[in-house]
């Protein structure tokens, strides 16, 4: 007959019809032993950029397994903060989950994930001082950035507006690109004021309702990329005060926050009403 008995290792060891035992079958890993280098892996991948992730591919194709000199010498030499920790751990945990896998299998998974498309993970926005701790970039450099890569609509929301005269121009020049643009500001705050000089074709929204404030701020190209944050479009927003935000450039991420906004500007029973 045939069944299964548990090893002394924690593994099951099936028997044949005649009772001769077969080769074993790894016994089911609860959650607590879940294995963390796909994940390491997977984190590396996500952190790098594809000429680095190829250089990492090349080094693991070579190797013998973890303990391969060339592995530690490269994880040591990495310079950027905590890759040399993130290249360790990974060795580390190589080490005690598979030790016997050979670098090459751990190359192929990396080849694999970058083969697929990868979108751009999102990045750090900041106004006033930056720190070593977070390279982020200022708001304003990346607000003119998201309004130059616009080729057919601009989204812009904004609490208060005022003095940043340089994203004025960049939406001016946006417009003379046959860009369409839609301004969605606070009434309270006079914040249209600031765009005034635009162009008629400039479409200006304000809430239809006094029930609340219209207190986002966002700046999205198109529908692949977008800006959000805590800074308005002013001058101190965009560079002295402490802001915070972040630049998002996947589009299955930016599409549905724009159809968002669409929809609250839809006409006839929107949310928000045309102003001009």
């Amino acid at each position: 007959m045939s069944g299964l008995a548990a090893g002394n290792s924690g593994d099951r060891v099936s028997f044949d019809a005649t009772g001769q035992p077969q080769a074993r079958v790894p016994a089911a890993r609860d959650d607590g032993a879940r294995r963390q280098l796909p994940d390491l892996i997977a984190a590396l991948c996500a952190r790098l950029p594809d000429d680095r992730l190829l250089e990492w591919e090349e080094l693991l194709a070579g190797a013998t397994g973890p303990d391969d000199p060339r592995v530690m010498h490269y994880a040591t030499g990495q310079s950027a903060a905590g890759l040399a920790e993130q290249l360790k751990a990974i060795t580390q945990v190589w080490r005690s989950e598979s030790p016997g896998l050979p670098g090459a299998a751990l190359a192929l998974a990396v080849a694999a994930i970058r083969a697929s498309p990868r979108p751009p993970p999102p990045q750090p926005v900041v106004s006033g001082p930056i720190s070593a701790a977070m390279p982020g970039r200022l708001t304003r450099g990346i607000a003119l950035e998201v309004i130059n890569s616009a080729s057919t609509s601009l989204l812009i929301a904004s609490f208060a507006a005022y003095g940043a005269d340089d994203v004025v121009q960049a939406i001016a020049d946006a417009v003379r690109r046959g860009v369409q643009v839609d301004l969605l500001l606070e009434e309270s705050t006079h914040a249209a004021t600031a765009f005034a000089a635009l162009p008629s074709d400039v479409r200006i929204w304000h809430r239809s309702s006094s029930a609340g404030v219209l207190h986002a701020k966002l700046l999205a190209a198109d529908r692949h990329t977008a800006l959000l944050g805590s800074a308005n479009l002013t001058d101190r927003g965009l560079s002295d005060n402490i802001e915070v935000g972040v630049v998002l450039r996947d589009p299955a991420v930016v599409e549905p926050l724009v159809d968002h906004f669409r929809w609250l500007i839809r006409p006839g029973d929107g949310v928000l009403r045309r102003a001009r």
